[in-house]
């Protein structure tokens, strides 16, 4: 080997290692807040439903500011936008450590989701430029692992490092890591040429981000504030409503529209879409609902909380890595009817949950549920993107990623919101057998710490009905994933059968 190729080969090395850890930092950040919510609600002072805006913010700003990067790379150049991103990326989770209320953490995960959004696609493209073509399979298999690696540390990382410093430290750690990508960039990453102004349909695009805004917005805001009792939740779903037909109308009647009608005729690509909004909306809300069940119900450390949800991520690994290679050789319908069975047995066993449950099966079922995930991850893609032409799967892949995104963000709020709904609904019908007429208050035990004739009786009472409810709310939710779960087998009967492999640039995209 010369001393040329030499360093050419150390050059990529080094190139590979600085994206892959940039990918690793945005896909962490999905995962790693999630087990110390429950401190950062106590610390800003807010309630459960509330605190799931520090997720949904950060999902809904990554997902409305991805469609426009093509049009930033050829405008700004692909190694100044990276350079943007991470620097942003950075700075904006410094700014959420530092954070002192709901509204500047929420303001500031907005900033953090519209830096990182780029970070995905970027990595993926900077890969596929400096390996040669025979070798993108293997870029893509590290890419692949890379965008894995950041869900599977998170619950653990996140556990560790809320209980041995603060919950701010799970925003504080992307500080060294995005210094490190970001000099590494500075210095290795190669300039690219810039093709100069694009066409662009900036009026498609922001109608429908106002859309998915004010549609985030109303989810979010809809339990504190009586739904459409609220005049607010009224004007911002005439706004959501409006921008949405807007966009519509536009899409039917431009010329080159930001999301083009065309591409739904494909019928693997219009429920492969579908697919992936409904199996992420599954996958967010559980991910969402498990951190609060397992410390406020369970009394969970928070570390013991995030070990217990790590294996989640390593059945997704091992479970991509696998599945990944029978992608191409068998029908893809087979291997999306394994994941969904697999998903569909972990939420079948949630229903029968109570706190009482032994860390071994809640290991078990979240190694089953991540296995699942990751057996639909890239079948999902494939099925979805090989049927449509080369020219069509670049817009294809824009419009796939952004069903993900709108499903993990619906997926939290909604789930979130039914389970305040449903613990209140719950603690009414409850409390109606709570009397002093009740046999039970017959037995001295009974009746010397839960008499409803006692202040001290009727509070202790009351929490232990607040528990029931909660934990019966919990069991109403995981029906309605199990039920969303097998409603997605209907899906399989539409897909045409495919067994040829996805184009490599996009079975894997974040």
């Amino acid at each position: 080997m010369t001393d040329d190729t030499a360093q050419a080969e150390s050059r990529r090395g080094a190139i590979t290692i600085l994206v892959l850890l940039a990918a690793m930092m945005q896909t962490l950040d999905t995962t790693i807040v999630n087990v110390a919510l429950p401190y950062v609600q106590g610390s800003v002072a807010t309630s459960p439903d509330q605190i799931d805006w520090v997720l949904t913010a950060y999902i809904t700003a990554a997902a409305i500011m991805t469609p426009p990067t093509g049009f930033l790379v050829a405008r700004f150049g692909l190694k100044r936008l990276f350079i943007v991103s991470t620097l942003g990326f950075t700075l904006a989770s410094m700014l959420c450590g530092l954070a002192e209320s709901l509204t500047q953490i929420v303001i500031f995960r907005i900033l953090q989701g519209a830096f990182g959004a780029a970070m995905i696609p970027l990595s993926q493209t900077v890969l596929l430029s400096i390996y040669p073509k025979e070798r993108h399979g293997f870029a893509m298999a590290l890419f692949g692992l890379g965008v894995v690696v950041g869900p599977v540390l998170g619950p653990v990382l996140g556990g560790w490092l809320t209980e041995d410093y603060t919950w701010r430290y799970v925003f504080y750690i992307n500080g060294p890591l995005g210094i490190i990508a970001f000099l590494g960039m500075m210095a290795f990453l190669p300039e690219t040429a810039r093709s100069g102004p694009q066409k662009f349909d900036w009026f498609g695009f922001g109608t429908l981000s106002l859309a998915i805004g004010a549609f985030q917005i109303l989810l979010d805001r809809g339990e504190i504030k009586d739904w459409f009792g609220s005049n607010e939740i009224v004007i911002e779903a005439l706004v959501a409503g409006s921008a949405f037909y807007l966009f519509l109308v536009h899409t039917f009647t431009a010329e080159r529209p930001f999301m083009r009608p065309a591409l739904f005729r494909d019928r693997n690509f219009a429920a492969g879409v579908i697919f992936s909004a409904v199996a992420f909306i599954t996958l967010y809300a559980s991910l969402a609902l498990q951190p609060p069940y397992l410390q406020d119900l369970m009394n969970y450390p928070v570390f013991t909380a995030g070990l217990v949800m790590g294996p989640r991520g390593v059945g997704t690994m091992v479970a991509t890595m696998i599945v990944g290679r029978f992608v191409g050789k068998v029908d893809t319908r087979l291997l999306l009817a394994i994941g969904l069975g697999l998903s569909a047995w972990a939420f079948y066993v949630m229903t029968g949950w109570t706190p009482d449950i032994s860390e071994r099966e809640i290991v078990i079922v979240g190694l089953a549920q991540g296995a699942g995930f990751g057996a639909l991850f890239v079948p999902m893609s494939a099925v979805t993107l090989s049927t449509l032409g080369p020219e069509d799967r670049a817009d294809g892949a824009s419009v796939f990623s952004l069903s993900r995104s709108i499903g993990s963000s619906v997926g939290i709020s909604t789930f979130s919101a039914l389970l305040t709904t449903n613990t209140q609904v719950n603690h009414a019908d409850i409390s109606a057998y709570v009397t002093p007429v009740n046999r039970a208050f017959e037995n001295p035990g009974v009746a010397q710490f839960l008499s409803p004739l006692t202040a001290a009786g009727r509070a202790a009472l009351d929490a232990l009905v607040t528990r029931q409810a909660q934990i019966v709310a919990y069991i109403d939710d995981y029906k309605l994933l199990l039920i969303a779960t097998l409603a997605l087998f209907l899906l399989l009967f539409i897909f045409r059968k495919t067994t040829g492999p996805a184009d490599p640039t996009t079975a894997v995209e974040g």
